[in-house]
């Protein structure tokens, strides 16, 4: 079991496969890898790495990039990985309509898509692809049972802000017979260079609040989801949310192999590549000795998972 001097247990592992991605999106947060070096694990580094975490009680495992079906062994990634409770992806849909069924096939549970508007044009200008591809990699998704598919929209002041609820209605044709999709509305990173996006989500968590037919707090970061009728819609407030940090249950792997023991701090990485057994988990524990609430030794910064 892994528990830092904070008490938090942590219980899911964020595996970054890669650091290319087919898209523009100016807002991404990277996982925290503002200074890539271009390596990447291998297959065998990516199992040997979960296989320890696992043994050391970890539950999830989420496989993020850039955008992780960019690696032509993304299939044998996840082939190879042992058994979690859950195995899932973050990716932008673009290709997942080629892969969701053989990702489904070998192992992986289910996926997070990033889709921040309906809009075809706005799509575009937003991360310079084709909203077509999103949507079929979707259907995809639900079709293969990488379920429940969670949609991350990220909300933009000017750009997005007032499509919350078009995006509500979009998720509801997947939901006639159970919840296949799950709506995640995220706050924008509140930084200088981002200032004029930036939109207070609370607004909009109050409108879906009052309108929903009830509600639960989620363990990790005290999130909660508000059920409408068949649909379900999450909210992600962690730049005023000390919650977010106290509550935190994840530690990150880089695309080159490194410990990141939190998502804001590029300061305290622990290199891990190629070690296995008793020296990867001295390691890791090394690593989990690192961790502290960003919110608390880092006033006034915050970031969006």
């Amino acid at each position: 079991m892994l528990i830092d001097r904070f008490n938090r247990r942590i219980t899911n592992l964020r595996i970054s496969v890669t650091d290319k991605c087919n898209l523009r999106c100016f807002y991404c947060h990277k996982e925290g890898q503002f200074s890539n070096t271009g390596v990447e694990m291998t297959p065998e580094e990516i199992k040997e790495i979960a296989l320890v975490f696992r043994e050391l009680g970890v539950k999830k495992v989420k496989i993020t990039g850039g955008e992780p079906l960019l690696r032509r062994d993304i299939v044998e990634i996840i082939s190879l990985m042992p058994s979690f409770e859950e195995i899932s992806m973050t990716t932008n849909g673009i290709l997942l309509e080629k892969y969701a069924q053989e990702l489904k096939e070998s192992g992986l549970s289910r996926v997070n898509i990033s889709l921040d508007t309906l809009s075809p044009e706005t799509y575009r200008k937003l991360t310079g692809g084709n909203i077509e591809e999103v949507v079929k990699g979707l259907d995809s998704a639900v079709n293969a049972g990488l379920t429940p598919v969670k949609l991350n929209m990220v909300v933009m002041s000017g750009i997005n802000h007032n499509e919350v609820e078009e995006m509500i209605e979009f998720i509801s044709k997947y939901n006639s017979n159970g919840i296949k999709v799950i709506l995640q509305v995220i706050e924008l990173l509140k930084l200088p260079e981002l200032e004029k996006y930036y939109y207070d989500i609370g607004s909009i968590e109050e409108i879906i609040s009052a309108q929903a037919n009830g509600f639960r707090v989620r363990s990790m970061h005290h999130r909660k989801q508000y059920f409408l009728n068949s649909s379900a819609v999450e909210f992600v407030r962690p730049i005023d949310n000390t919650e977010f940090c106290y509550n935190c249950n994840r530690i990150r792997i880089t695309t080159d192999g490194k410990i990141k023991p939190c998502l804001l701090r590029d300061d305290n990485l622990v290199d891990i590549k190629g070690l296995k057994g008793d020296e990867l988990k001295k390691k890791i524990f090394e690593a989990i000795g690192l961790r502290e609430p960003y919110f608390v030794c880092n006033k006034g910064g915050g970031q969006v998972e």
